[in-house]
């Protein structure tokens, strides 16, 4: 088989995540199915005419159940229990030199399906993509990506080093057994780091995601005096990285398709006065004892307001949440809270 960097970005590769067991693997992917499959479709107007006193009963005790779900998840404690993080490559200790090192974890394993067939999320994949920039780049993957994050001005993005003394490092929690909260054990990420291992800050992730939302953007204003500085990336590159890869989902957003290292939902109202979509890049981010995403919600920028030269990107908002808490889910919160300053620019 032939395995592309463009399958791998887009987890599309075939190769494992942390579960060894395909059949597991294939379990999970299809209870997930059923549970998407369980949305009935409507009746038409005649047959809800014929059993409205059945529909009537159907849809208050669905009413009940969704409000029962929805108390027993406000009640639910963060960092709940996580299959995922049952999988003992999670915890591994040893200390790996390189990237190349790493790999031995896995590459002896079969692939899970002929590439390019199947999504499957994998940190893995990712490993592999980190050699590839190092044989690439000609120097380490560690190397090149503190430079990048330096050209960023991402100054407190720094590899998850248990020996090194990093300022401002956060103590990580995990709940136990007995849901108690307790210290997160102690791993080595050194087998992952371009899958995660970086620990960064609110701050410095603000800044990566205006220099892609700039990016993104500069390509549209072109009369803005001339004085506008290149992007980071091109603006065809960003657009590309954002633009849904067939075959693909994503866990944290039904909505969602899985672009190049992006989750990416597209803009989309079907009818008037009907739950409108808007179109926004993220990312979330989980480890042992610690949850994070990062969100971009692009402006949508009025041609008229662009050619006028007073405004300049980057032009919309991006959310960042970290949390030394595992297993949080934060992308609906970034999302909320992304429309809600989306909504007060709108208001002024």
């Amino acid at each position: 088989v032939t395995i592309t960097t463009r399958l791998l970005v887009s987890h599309l590769s075939g190769i494992r995540h942390y579960e060894k067991d395909i059949t597991k693997v294939k379990e999970e992917k299809e209870k997930a199915n059923r549970a998407l499959k369980q949305t009935k479709p409507y009746k038409d107007k005649e047959q809800k005419e014929k059993e409205g006193k059945e529909i009537e009963k159907t849809d208050s005790a669905k009413l009940r159940k969704e409000h029962e779900g929805e108390v027993k998840s406000r009640n639910s404690k963060p960092g709940g229990k996580d299959k995922e993080f049952e999988q003992e490559e999670y915890y591994l200790k040893e200390k790996f030199e390189s990237v190349f090192e790493s790999l031995k974890i896995f590459k002896n394993d079969p692939l899970f399906f002929k590439p390019g067939d199947q999504f499957l999320y994998s940190t893995y994949g990712f490993t592999l993509l980190s050699a590839i920039v190092e044989r690439a780049s000609g120097q380490k993957f560690t190397d090149y990506m503190l430079k990048m994050f330096r050209d960023l001005d991402m100054l407190s993005t720094v590899l998850d080093d248990n020996e090194a003394m990093i300022y401002n490092r956060a103590r990580c929690y995990v709940y136990n057994k007995k849901g108690r909260l307790v210290n997160a054990p102690y791993v080595d990420n050194s087998y992952k780091w371009a899958g995660g291992g970086f620990l960064s800050s609110v701050g410095d992730l603000l800044k990566f995601g205006n220099a892609l939302l700039y990016s993104y953007q500069a390509g549209q204003f072109k009369s803005a005096n001339g004085k506008l500085l290149p992007g980071y990336l091109k603006p065809d590159t960003v657009a590309m990285m954002w633009t849904p890869v067939p075959k693909t989902e994503v866990s944290w957003d039904r909505d969602g398709k899985y672009a190049m290292a992006w989750a990416v939902v597209e803009k989309k109202q079907q009818c008037g006065c009907c739950r409108q979509q808007r179109h926004y890049a993220s990312h979330t981010g989980g480890a042992v004892g610690a949850s994070s995403v990062l969100l971009i919600l692009p402006e949508e920028l009025d041609s008229e307001a662009i050619g006028s030269g007073l405004v300049a990107p980057p032009r919309g908002v991006i959310v960042s949440i970290i949390c030394n808490m595992q297993s949080v889910s934060l992308n609906s919160t970034a999302l909320k809270i992304a429309r809600e300053f989306d909504k007060e620019r709108w208001a002024q």
